[in-house]
């Protein structure tokens, strides 16, 4: 059975488990002051032209969210998203099991707009009552978004803007990171977005690695304590070496932007592919492709293909997600192809 279900189905990138293996037998320390923890440091603080960056390795995406936005919240304090923002529909609740509301704004083919945000915040502190209201604390935003979508620089810079006029933290989402910045229409790298926010993640697990986040505080501005709140959120690994060893090599030789690109150049094949198909197929530059599906095309094609059903349409039809990463080949296509010929 050929998958397109996620990109993190598949185990890590062969050069991975290569340096995994090769430094196997080899003593190290622990809970992130490994050497090659402190290698992968240097080299992300290299990439992002951040050479005070605290730099912090956690286990996952939703530990990563929940422990960042934790730890950078007052007690009383909300986060702002958009309404499909993954905090708000895909964590199950792991944001307010910390006691922080997410407050949605409108989603706009995934993205956030700047003028909502600063509609809201200013309704917000216009209101006499705000006392009585969880305080937008903090902005999140996904790079690229749920939809596949990603933000161009002038987008980016003007949420930032508004974040700094309301003097309230941006945190962005980088589960998918290379994938955007992989993408033939971004037009900013990952300098720029260092530089465009408060904190950011590097995500691993869905770009070639076994497991693991790079949480990135780019200014040396780390939430005081914020080592002891990834103990406490259960995001901090004893046998850190597993996220250094993955994330040095990541880093290496410009492993994880490489890997985003086969990845990108992969949907890009299987976009034509759908198109050869006459399918309709939702404008994306990133690893997701959208594609809809009539539900009787959807049930014959789930007997040979793997993939995400998305959201039902209507009563006919349903939107539905394949995804590519570093192990999708082109014989992977190819039955998709051969799939797609034979589900009228």
């Amino acid at each position: 059975m050929v998958t397109f279900e996620s990109d993190y189905n598949n185990g890590a990138h062969p050069e991975v488990l290569r340096r995994l293996m090769e430094t196997n037998t080899s003593p190290s320390a622990s809970y992130g002051f490994d050497e090659w923890s402190e290698a992968a440091r240097k080299k992300i603080r290299e990439a992002c032209q951040c050479p005070e960056a605290d730099i912090f390795f956690l286990v996952g995406g939703t530990q990563a969210n929940a422990t960042v936005i934790d730890a950078m919240l007052p007690s009383y304090g909300a986060v702002v998203a958009v309404e499909t923002g993954h905090i708000n529909v895909h964590e199950s609740g792991a944001v307010e099991a910390n006691g922080h509301k997410v407050i949605a704004l409108p989603s706009h083919e995934g993205k956030m707009l700047a003028s909502d945000l600063r509609d809201y915040l200013e309704r917000f502190h216009a209101d006499p009552t705000w006392e009585h209201m969880a305080f937008p604390g903090m902005v999140y935003v996904t790079f690229p978004t749920e939809l596949g979508t990603i933000y161009q620089a002038r987008e980016i810079e003007e949420i930032h803007a508004v974040c700094q006029k309301f003097d309230i933290p941006l945190f962005i989402d980088g589960a998918r990171l290379g994938y955007g910045l992989a993408a033939t229409t971004c037009d900013l790298d990952l300098p720029w977005l260092a530089h465009h926010c408060d904190a950011f993640y590097i995500g691993g697990t869905k770009v070639g690695a076994l497991c693991g986040e790079a949480v990135v505080f780019p200014r040396k501005n780390a939430p005081r304590g914020f080592f002891t709140m990834v103990k406490r959120h259960g995001a901090l690994l004893a046998k850190s070496r597993l996220t250094g060893v993955q994330f040095d090599t990541l880093f290496t030789d410009g492993l994880y932007l490489k890997i985003a690109r086969h990845a990108i150049d992969m949907a890009m094949k299987m976009r034509q592919i759908f198109a050869d198909a006459s399918l309709e197929v939702k404008d994306s530059p990133t690893n997701q492709q959208f594609v809809v599906l009539t539900n009787d095309q959807m049930q014959k094609l789930t007997q040979e293909i793997l993939f995400e059903t998305w959201e039902p349409l209507d009563g006919n039809r349903t939107l539905c997600r394949f995804v590519t990463s570093w192990a999708t080949t082109d014989a992977d296509l190819q039955a998709l192809s051969n799939a797609l010929k034979s589900t009228p």
